[in-house]
């Protein structure tokens, strides 16, 4: 009966066999197959980890048995808040708990039986893996991909720390649910936008979600536009604007720049500097999703100064408006309020000018495309037209030109947290910003720090860490105290994998290039605008630095869904409602655990525990090892000697090709759920096969066979006590995925179902060479049709060959 021990016995020796290691030397067929790695920053394991990691496994199995080498390596992305949180709570070091936490983890990790390459772990908290994260920072500081800022910032005041824009959700903290407020500090940055188009562009040709790959899109946020120049009257400053719509630009009224721009200070005329000043501090405490709301009333403060529109030399008011990002664009936008509904709502707020330059509907703002209106040498224009012509004329002026504009922002990479990776540069009073050579990495994070949040580095409490020489002059410097954001840890992981134990380099490149792109890499949803992002940037940068020879890290993407709770709420242990992985494997076997997953729930969708579910799982498991042990004892006692097929062994034939077919089809394809239905009917077939009189011996021992190895990649624990009890030698899982036979498949008779008055009476089997009459008169003599149409008139027969006989009756 299988348990928890088959599980223990079958791990003993995979591990003792080295069964699973990859053969770097046999590239023909690698399959680098990734699961994001986990954070270590609880004791165990939860559902949602299963749920990532164990029918990827059976889907790697079955690739596996199919001939590919599977490279699948493990680790832990180590570093971060969680820890350093615990660690404030507890009194506990980071360093401590979480080395702790990667050892538990490792054990369970193992007892899910996957096929995980150990030997080439990463734990991104150890110092032999951030020297790596240091010199990544030090090629593209080399390259001019991070450079440091003063800037305004996303600011988490629960966290105290600055965040990247991707790491603000709505206007909240991602990581606490804490609103985000506005900083200005200096910071360092990786200019991820030099390669914004291309990342837009080559989303096309990845095997990825298109929700994903959608999201992505959104969050690079090309535009294509105009900048158009606005120059200030009685006054040398000028200003860019950036429009989309570059064909109203007759009916602009007004012009709105941010309450951040740095030309506010300079326009506002004496008389209303007071006003401006306090509208400033009241932008401040205002989120930018909040600014950004289209229910918001639209407030602004007139600036005392007027622009001078380029097209037609008209004066217009210079407002001040909080609905005006300074980190879109350039901070300025042309107000045209017949054609845009923010824009109308302040002017009619403000009893500003409205001018229609577009023609089309009775009502404004009208924001569609039409004929230019009012627009002087370009009325008459569409839209299309009017904004090629407009820009034309601008550039001729010198007051505008063509230009594609970007949502995303470089990515900001400085945190004020002690876990994380320290940053390699010094500052020097002689020498300035100086990088830290790469043969003195890594600068190595301290252990005695005093690490209680107040809004400043941690790390500037350590004389011992902060005090050192300048690597260029040899005089007094000072270390950088920020840490590195731990996202930059896991942009490049999957690279290190594939040579973890180099001492000399992150990685030889002869041998990434041979092994990455990841064939297929698996995670959660929530990392579209994050990590991979990051992870494609970061791939794109070492390839134009020579380190690499290709364009994306991860070739196919899936997600899986979430697991929630008995109750259908998100687990968590204050809402008791967690189901505790290692507690169902005492009880069940992890096969069932994994097979349960895998069964109940789609694997991108998730959904919420049942109990009943598993123990039906458990069930079924028992009733395939009973249905085994029935095979083996009937071909143990002797051959029929039947050899021909009759209905029931070619019903079994059928059975046994169609759900090869269909199991090699849909867990390729990740639909785990209906891979393990299709087992559930091939183990139907052989239950009732096995219960004829007569039984095709040959055929039964060529089907428990192709049973067993179906069965493998689902199960493998299990499936490899069956296979040995079968006599099979050591491992399933070097041996062949069966093929099916597509004539098997083509059958000799289907089975019909007899209707009367569109009801289902009766079903029959008929030759699938019977003509539609012939069919219609098998239907009409079958005894028990003939007794319900006794009696009654018959109006028409439909036959729908191969399905249904439809009999019409009065």
């Amino acid at each position: 009966m299988y348990s928890i021990e088959t599980d223990k016995k079958w791990q003993a020796k995979w591990e003792e066999t080295s069964l699973y290691k990859f053969d770097d030397n046999n590239l023909d067929k690698k399959l680098y197959v990734l699961e994001m790695f986990s954070y270590p920053s609880g004791s165990k394991l939860h559902a949602g980890h299963w749920f990532n990691y164990a029918p990827v496994d059976s889907w790697a199995r079955l690739k596996k048995m199919q001939g590919y080498n599977v490279f699948q390596p493990m680790g832990f992305d180590s570093f971060g808040l969680p820890a350093e949180n615990y660690a404030i709570k507890t009194g506990i070091h980071p360093s401590d708990s979480t080395e702790k936490n990667i050892a538990t983890m490792e054990k369970q990790l193992k007892s899910m039986g996957a096929m995980f390459n150990w030997e080439n772990e990463v734990i991104t908290c150890r110092p032999e893996y951030y020297k790596w994260n240091q010199w990544l920072f030090l090629q593209l500081y080399k390259h001019g991909l991070a450079y440091r800022k003063n800037a305004p910032v996303n600011w988490c005041p629960s966290c105290k720390t600055v965040l990247a824009n991707e790491q603000v959700q709505d206007g909240f903290c991602e990581r606490c649910g804490t609103e985000a407020t506005k900083k200005d500090l200096t910071q360092w940055f990786f200019k991820i936008t030099d390669y914004s188009e291309e990342l837009l562009q080559c989303l096309d040709k990845l095997d990825w979600p298109e929700k994903t790959k959608a999201m992505q899109r959104h969050w690079i946020g090309k535009s294509t536009g105009t900048n158009v120049t606005f120059k200030v009257a009685d006054s040398d400053i000028e200003f860019s604007v950036f429009t989309t719509r570059v064909d109203t630009l007759f009916g602009v009224t007004y012009v709105v720049l941010s309450p951040e721009n740095t030309l506010v200070d300079k326009l506002t005329k004496e008389e209303y500097k007071d006003e401006v000043e306090k509208y400033k501090e009241s932008a401040k405490k205002q989120s930018e999703i909040e600014r950004q709301s289209i229910t918001r009333e639209k407030t602004g403060v007139f600036s005392g100064s007027y622009a001078i529109n380029p097209i037609n030399g008209r004066k217009v008011p210079i407002w001040i408006g909080d609905y005006v990002l300074n980190t879109y664009g350039t901070g300025a936008v042309m107000a045209v309020p017949a054609h845009d509904e923010r824009d109308f709502a302040f002017a009619t707020k403000y009893k500003l000018p409205i001018e229609r330059v577009i023609e089309g509907g009775d009502s404004l703002p009208y924001v569609e495309h039409g004929k230019m209106i009012n627009s002087g040498e370009f009325n008459g224009l569409t839209t299309k037209e009017g904004k090629e012509a407009v820009t034309k004329k601008l550039e001729s002026m010198g007051l505008g030109s063509g230009k594609v504009n970007y949502r995303l922002r470089d990515w900001l990479i400085s945190r004020q947290r002690y876990w994380g990776t320290p940053i390699p540069i010094v500052y020097c009073e002689k020498c300035g910003i100086v990088p830290v050579p790469e043969d003195q990495l890594p600068v190595e994070l301290p252990y005695n720090v005093e690490f209680s949040p107040d809004g400043k580095s941690p790390l500037l409490k350590s004389e011992e860490f902060m005090n050192t020489t300048c690597p260029c002059c040899g005089g007094p410097a000072k270390r950088e105290a920020d840490t590195l954001d731990t996202f930059v840890c896991s942009s490049w992981y999957y690279l290190r994998y594939v040579d973890n134990k180099n001492s000399e380099k992150p990685f030889d490149k002869a041998k990434i290039d041979k092994m990455l792109p990841v064939d297929m890499y698996v995670g959660g949803p929530e990392h579209a605008c994050m990590h991979l992002l990051y992870a494609r940037f970061i791939t794109k940068a070492l390839r134009d630095m020579g380190f690499l020879d290709f364009d994306e890290p991860f070739l196919s993407l899936r997600h899986q869904g979430i697991i929630l709770g008995p109750d259908g709420q998100k687990m968590s242990k204050s809402k008791g409602n967690t189901i505790s992985p290692d507690d169902c494997i005492q009880e069940y076997g992890s096969d069932v655990f994994r097979m349960y997953l895998m069964f109940g729930f789609d694997y991108s969708e998730g959904g919420a525990w049942n109990d009943d579910g598993i123990k039906s799982i458990s069930k079924f498991v028992d009733r395939i090892e009973r249905t085994i042990s029935s095979v083996k004892e009937i071909i143990e006692s002797g051959d029929t000697g039947k050899t021909s097929m009759d209905a029931a062994e070619k019903e079994l034939n059928y059975t046994r090709n169609f759900s090869i077919k269909s199991v090699s089809e849909d867990a390729n394809k990740f639909q785990f759920n209906t891979s393990i239905a299709r087992i559930m009917e091939f183990t139907n077939a052989l239950s009732k096969y096995i219960q004829q009189k007569d039984k095709n011996i040959s055929l039964l021992k060529d089907t428990v066979i192709d049973f067993v190895k179906i069965i493998a990649p689902f199960a493998p624990h299990f499936a490899e006590e069956q296979w040995e009890s079968l006599g099979k030698s050591y491992s399933i899982f070097n041996e062949k995925w069966p093929d099916f036979e597509p004539n098997a498949l083509i059958r000799d008779e289907a089975e019909i179902a007899i209707q009367i008055n569109g009801k289902i009476k009766a079903k029959i089997n008929v030759s699938t060479n019977l003509k539609e009459d012939q069919i219609k008169e098998l239907s009409l003599s079958n005894e028990h049709i003939k007794s319900l149409l006794d009696g009654k008139d018959i109006k028409k027969v439909i036959v729908v060959k191969g399905r249904l006989v439809n009999i019409v009756a009065k």
